[in-house]
């Protein structure tokens, strides 16, 4: 409050240090002026009173600036834990299946069996440098180094199920937008490769309008997404709703599914 402001009273100024925090107003009545002892008295307490107000505000800040690590804190936790459920756990899964695949075939397709765990023995060296490289806090260094369409076209390869990358006019963003989907992306096709029994699986990435659209596209068995469950659908939801983007999912029994996320990639590009 500026002293300035306040008709018809009399207003003394409280600072500190300089720095105006208020002011203090005082109403006599008309047979009782504000005498000097009392003027004094006022300006002795808005004197301290610059101090207390100061020290409540430090307080105050101090608190905000708290709870803004604890914040921070909590959400680098919970980023942490989707990168390592979307990225290297997800990859482990892969190589789950890809070990139980040449288990069956130990007996019948010798052969084959060697070729599938060559593969495996690959993958378990991508894994180990996903888990290296969330270890240092970095993005993926082929999601960094060569962007969206160079990253999952790697983890496509990998895919135990049949699967193709299309882009279409996609350039650099911001790194956040890019892991939003990239991680999504993975965690789509590594949930065919889990559930949906598919043949095919598709990934499909376009900006048009500044809109930057991903699609994951399977032929397998569907699902009902009112009653799905799980922390995938919700961690996928969360990256793309974090970057004010917004994440759909069609899928019914026995016609396939497809996650398919919006992101306004308008106003911000990557260095």
């Amino acid at each position: 409050v500026d002293p300035a402001d306040l008709d018809g009273d009399r207003a003394f100024a409280v600072r500190h240090q300089g720095e105006l925090l208020g002011a203090i107003s005082v109403r006599m009545p008309l047979r009782e002026p504000l005498g000097a002892p009392q003027e004094k008295l006022v300006r002795d307490v808005a004197a301290h009173a610059g101090l207390v107000l100061r020290n409540v505000a430090l307080v105050a800040d101090l608190r905000a600036s708290r709870q803004r690590i604890v914040t921070a804190q909590d959400e680098r936790a919970r980023k942490l834990e989707r990168d390592l459920h979307d990225g290297a756990q997800q990859q482990l899964v892969a190589l789950s299946i890809k070990l139980r695949l040449a288990e069956q075939l130990t007996e019948s397709d010798p052969a084959k069996a060697r070729a599938t765990i060559a593969g495996v023995r690959a993958d378990a060296v991508d894994a180990l440098e996903t888990l290296r490289d969330l270890a240092r806090g970095i993005y993926p260094p082929l999601l960094a180094d060569e962007g969206l369409a160079v990253a999952l076209e790697s983890q496509a390869r990998k895919s135990t199920v049949a699967a193709s990358v299309e882009a279409d006019g996609i350039g650099r963003y911001p790194q956040e937008v890019e892991a939003a989907v990239y991680f999504s992306a993975l965690e789509a096709l590594q949930n065919v490769a889990k559930y949906a029994n598919a043949r095919r699986v598709a990934v499909r990435l376009t900006e048009r309008d500044g809109v930057l659209r991903f699609a994951v596209e399977d032929d397998g068995a569907g699902f009902d997404p009112s009653t799905a469950r799980g922390s995938g659908l919700v961690n996928m939801r969360d990256r793309v709703e974090a970057v004010g983007g917004d994440l759909t999912i069609r899928s019914s029994p026995g016609g396939g599914t497809t996650v398919e996320g919006r992101i306004d990639v308008s106003t911000g590009r990557a260095a």
